[in-house]
C-alpha cells in the first residue's frame, strides 16, 4: 500500500469517527433538541483548539453480537483544547453510539484523560450524555465506573472538575458528576437519578416522570445536586466558559487576573439607599454585591437552591473572589440545613483553589423548628463552621446588619480566623435580637408593669442603645473597623491586596473529620 493510499485510508477513518453512530442517529439527536458530541466541544472550547485523543479506540466485547458493531471512539470523544487560551481536558459522551453507554474501552479513555489532567495540572470538563453502563459487558463496565470515581476523588481539590449533564445520567453514573466541583444541567433534556421512574413506581408506587424525578430544575432547586440550570445547551456551555474565567488551573496556581476599568477607590452612594430604616424589613443582598464588585458582574452559583444564602464569583480590583452572603430577602437570611450545606461546599472549593472569600453578613440566627432539629441542623450547621474555620485563604467579613447568636460565630467571625472583619454603622452584634433578649431579661418587670407593651418597648430601645450596634465588638477588636457603607469596595480591595501573600496553615494530619 502506497503512502497516498495510507493517507486516504486515514482520512476515511477520521471521517467515520466524526460521524459517530451515523447520520441517521445524529439527525435523531438534533430532533431531540440536543447537539452532537463534537458540536458541543466546538461551542465549549476556543475555536480550532481541540486535539482529539483515542479516536480509533473500539470496544472489545464479543457478546450479544457486539463483535459486528464496532464504532470508532466507542461512544466518547476525548482530548484537550483551550478555554480563554488556557489548557483544558475534556470528554464528550456520544449518545449516537450505543446510547453513550460506558464500556471498558470507553472508561479507559476517560481514565486516561483524568490522569493526564491531574499530571499536567489542568481542569477537566466532562460532557455527560449516556444511557449508563453497557449491559452487554456486565461487571467490566461497572469496574470502569469505579475506576473513574476513584480518579474523581483523587483529583478533588487538586484540579477543577466540571460536569455538564446534557442527556440522561442514571444509576451509578451519577456519582462521577456528584464528586466533581460543579454540575450544569439543561431543562428538558438533562436527567439525573439513581433509579428511574419505572423502578420508583415498582418499589414505592409513586408515579413520576423523568423531569419531575431528576430534571434540571428539580436538582437546581430541591435536591441541590445541580449548581446551574439553563434553557439550552449553548447557554449551558457558555456559562461553563464564564465560570472558567474565575477559577485557576490547579490548587497551586492563583486565580486568573483580568484588567478592569472600574476604579478600585470607587465609592457608591447607592449603598446608603439599600438598607431599610426598619431593622426587621428585608432587602436584596445582591444589590449590595453588585455595587461593590468590578463592573457589577456577579456569577451566582446554586442560585435556585437555599436562597437564604448567596454564593458566587466576582472580581474586586481585577482579582477573582468567592462571595458568600446571607440573603435577608429569603427567610430573613437565617441559616438552615440546606444553606449550611451550600455555603460549606462553596467555601471549601474556594479554599482548595486559592480564591479569597468575601463574606457579607446579615444573619438573625439558625432557623428554629422541629423539622430542622430532627433533620440535623446541628450537624449541617457545623459543616459551614468547619469550612470557615479550616479555610486558609484570605477571608474578609462585612457585617451589614444583624449578626446574632451562634450564627455570628459561624459566618467567619474574628474568632475562627477571619482576617479582616468590618461593620457598617447599622451592624447589630448580640446574643439575640433586642425583642427576644428583652422578653428574657425583663420578663417579670414587664409582666408587673401597668403598661407591659410600653415597658417592653422602652427596654428594647435601651437594649439597642447598649448592645445592638458595632462599637462594643469594635472596642474589643472583634471588628477591625466600622466603615461608611460607601467605602466598602475600596476597603475590600485594600484588604485583599494586603492579604495577597497571606500565609496560614492547619496542623499536620491525614485529613479532618468534617461532620458529614
Amino acid at each position: 500500500m502506497s503512502l497516498d493510499e495510507k493517507l486516504r485510508r486515514l482520512e476515511k477513518l477520521q471521517r467515520e469517527a466524526e460521524l459517530g453512530g451515523g447520520e441517521k442517529r445524529l439527525k435523531t439527536q438534533h430532533e431531540k433538541g440536543k447537539l452532537s458530541a463534537r458540536e458541543r466541544l466546538d461551542l465549549l472550547l476556543d475555536e480550532g483548539s481541540f486535539v482529539e485523543l483515542d479516536r480509533f479506540v473500539t470496544h472489545r466485547s464479543t457478546e450479544f453480537g457486539l463483535d459486528n458493531q464496532k464504532i470508532l471512539g466507542d461512544g466518547v470523544v476525548s482530548g484537550y483544547g483551550t478555554i480563554h487560551g488556557r489548557l483544558t481536558y475534556v470528554f464528550s459522551q456520544d449518545f449516537t453510539v450505543f446510547g453513550g453507554s460506558l464500556s471498558e474501552a470507553h472508561a479507559e479513555k476517560i481514565v486516561k484523560l483524568q490522569e493526564m489532567a491531574l499530571k499536567n495540572g489542568a481542569p477537566l470538563i466532562g460532557l455527560n450524555d449516556s444511557g449508563g453502563a453497557r449491559i452487554q459487558e456486565g461487571v467490566v463496565s461497572l469496574g470502569g465506573y469505579a475506576d473513574i470515581f476513584l480518579r474523581n476523588t483523587l483529583a478533588s481539590g487538586v484540579i477543577p472538575q466540571i460536569s455538564v449533564v446534557l442527556g440522561p445520567c442514571a444509576g451509578g453514573a451519577v456519582y462521577s458528576p456528584a464528586i466533581t466541583d460543579f454540575i450544569f444541567m439543561v431543562r428538558g433534556t438533562s436527567f439525573m437519578f439513581v433509579t428511574g421512574p419505572d423502578v420508583v413506581k415498582t418499589v414505592t408506587h409513586e408515579d413520576v416522570d423523568m423531569e419531575k424525578l431528576g430534571g434540571a430544575d428539580i436538582h437546581a432547586t430541591k435536591s441541590g445536586v445541580a449548581h446551574f440550570a439553563h434553557d439550552s445547551e449553548p447557554q449551558s456551555l457558555a456559562a461553563v466558559r464564564q465560570l472558567m474565567r474565575f477559577i485557576p488551573q490547579n490548587n497551586t496556581d492563583p486565580p486568573p487576573f483580568l484588567e478592569t476599568e472600574d476604579p478600585s477607590d470607587r465609592r457608591d452612594e447607592k449603598l446608603l439607599e439599600i438598607m431599610p430604616d426598619n431593622p426587621n424589613h428585608p432587602y436584596d443582598m445582591c444589590d449590595i454585591i453588585k455595587c461593590i464588585v468590578d463592573d457589577g458582574i456577579f456569577m451566582e452559583v446554586h442560585a435556585g437552591f437555599a436562597g437564604n444564602i448567596i454564593t458566587g464569583f466576582a472580581r474586586l480590583g481585577g482579582h477573582p473572589a468567592g462571595i458568600i452572603a446571607n440573603q435577608p430577602a429569603v427567610l430573613a437570611g437565617v441559616l438552615d440545613i440546606d444553606s449550611s450545606d451550600k455555603g460549606g461546599r462553596f467555601v471549601r472549593f474556594c479554599d482548595a483553589f486559592n480564591i479569597p472569600l468575601i463574606i457579607l453578613e446579615d444573619v438573625p440566627g439558625f432557623l428554629p423548628g422541629v423539622a430542622q432539629e430532627h433533620g440535623g441542623i446541628i450537624r449541617h450547621g457545623a459543616k459551614l463552621l468547619y469550612a470557615f474555620s479550616e479555610a486558609t485563604v484570605p477571608k474578609i467579613t462585612v457585617i451589614t446588619r444583624k449578626a446574632y447568636g451562634g450564627a455570628y460565630d459561624v459566618m467567619n467571625s474574628k474568632h475562627i480566623r477571619g482576617d479582616i472583619n468590618l461593620g457598617w454603622p447599622t451592624a447589630e452584634i448580640a446574643v439575640m435580637g433586642p425583642k427576644g433578649a428583652v422578653e428574657i431579661l425583663f420578663r417579670r418587670e414587664i409582666a408587673a408593669a401597668e403598661d407591659p407593651e410600653a415597658m417592653a418597648e422602652e427596654r428594647i430601645v435601651e437594649y439597642r442603645e447598649k448592645f445592638a450596634h458595632p462599637f462594643v465588638a469594635a472596642a474589643r477588636g472583634y471588628l477591625d473597623d466600622v466603615i461608611d457603607p460607601r467605602d466598602t469596595r475600596p476597603r475590600l480591595i485594600s484588604a485583599l491586596e494586603m492579604l495577597r501573600n497571606k500565609r496560614d496553615e492547619n496542623p499536620m494530619k491525614k485529613h479532618g473529620n468534617i461532620p458529614l
